[in-house]
């Protein structure tokens, strides 16, 4: 079993989305139980429930998710997560307080928890600059401290604005000691539309836009599997 938890303490930087399209991408090439139910599962401790929210509509809008979804905030239960036979590959996302700082007795004891358990730490960050200083207290104040691996993913960036941004974060990260993903997701419009539409990546269209969007994090499942555990 893999549990790969992702973190960052600036929001909007892609933890939601990296969840249920990594869990996506894996449940696509896992073998399933015996009675068909899928061996990948994402879990939200975001009081936010952006994930939650995102797994909803999927079946509101007629689909079918093809991994397990669950809501959970209580440090209690997240305990077993460790001890789940019935699946391979688990993907956390967590909230932006979560840390040293965290505000109260449960958010500590669920940052215990997490960081326990994980397997892998996965730290989404945006090419606008102002990510590079929360994602740097990330890492310092957890995902080192954690002496779990962990790894830092481009998000958001858009080919048409050049590749300028893109090697500034990179150097950036690269200076600072930081493991680095080659993959990098790019910025699609059907990403930004997909948790209204019900939509995950494994079930866009096959138009080239889609097509391509969906190799994004393809490939990104694969180079965590290989490179960064």
């Amino acid at each position: 079993m893999a549990i790969r938890v992702l973190l960052n303490q600036k929001g909007g930087v892609g933890k939601s989305t990296f969840t249920v399209n990594l869990a996506a991408v894996t449940a696509s090439v896992r073998d399933s139980n015996p009675d068909g139910s899928s061996r990948v599962l994402a879990v939200s401790v975001d009081p936010q429930a952006s994930a939650s929210w995102w797994s909803g509509r999927v079946a509101e809008q007629g689909g079918e998710l093809p991994f397990h979804a669950a809501q959970e905030q209580d440090p209690d239960k997240l305990k077993i997560l460790t001890e789940l036979d019935a699946v391979d590959d688990i993907y956390v996302d967590t909230p932006g307080w979560l840390g040293t700082g965290a505000p109260d007795d449960q958010a500590a004891r669920l940052y215990e928890v997490l960081q326990n358990a994980a397997d892998q730490i996965i730290i989404p960050i945006t090419t606008d600059v102002l990510s590079f200083l929360p994602t740097a207290r990330t890492i310092e104040e957890i995902a080192i401290p954690s002496g779990k691996p962990y790894v830092v993913v481009i998000n958001n960036w858009d080919p048409r604005d050049g590749r300028t941004e893109l090697n500034e974060v990179r150097e950036m990260a690269e200076n600072a000691g930081w493991p680095i993903a080659k993959t990098v997701i790019r910025r699609y419009k059907i990403h930004s539309r997909a948790a209204l539409n019900g939509m995950v990546v494994t079930n866009y269209g096959n138009n080239r836009i889609a097509l391509e969007a969906k190799s994004d994090f393809q490939e990104l499942a694969l180079e965590l599997a290989t490179s960064w555990m």
